[in-house]
């Protein structure tokens, strides 16, 4: 079965219907991010501060406190699953555009990654290793960068495109 660029000839309420699923899917992405935004910062001791604390900081002006190993788990654990599902959704709807092969490939399975560095380093990140704050920042940058495109991509190719020869 041929999958590069089936989504051209989707029927009509199929291309609506994943379009409103991308764009529902991205409100939610988005929002999550701004989440983050709110309660950390951008920056590696940001994410730091915000699952291991900043008692000793008397400058602080938000006091926070570690997380406990229960709240960890359920962190890592919810969003690793629920990632996954986002990204295995997206994957499978991306499969079907017109795109080069290993671009292609690169946006469905980098996330995958991501994700794994992400959340599995906030964990080791609680555990003690402190340069994983690094890794934390940049792989979630990764992830939402790969996100952005995919579903840019997505979206051009299901409103406003016409169908065409493949």
């Amino acid at each position: 079965m041929q999958l590069n660029g089936l989504i051209y000839t989707l029927p009509k309420e199929i291309k609506l219907l994943i379009a409103a699923f991308i764009v529902v899917l991205s409100i939610g992405f988005y929002t999550g991010l701004l989440f983050v935004g709110e309660t950390s910062t951008t920056k590696p001791n940001g994410i730091e501060e915000q699952y291991l604390g900043n008692e000793s900081n008397e400058d602080a002006m938000v006091m926070k406190f570690k997380k406990s190993e229960q709240e960890m788990l359920t962190l890592v654990h919810n969003h690793i699953l629920s990632m996954s599902i986002i990204f295995f959704l997206v994957g499978l709807i991306l499969s079907t555009t017109k795109l080069n092969s290993k671009l292609k490939l690169f946006l469905i399975i980098e996330p995958f990654l991501s994700v794994t560095l992400t959340f599995g380093g906030l964990y080791l990140l609680w555990l003690g290793l402190s340069w994983m704050k690094y890794i934390v920042m940049l792989s979630g940058i990764l992830m939402t960068l790969t996100f952005t495109v995919s579903i840019l991509i997505i979206l051009k190719q299901l409103l406003f495109f016409k169908k065409v020869n493949i």
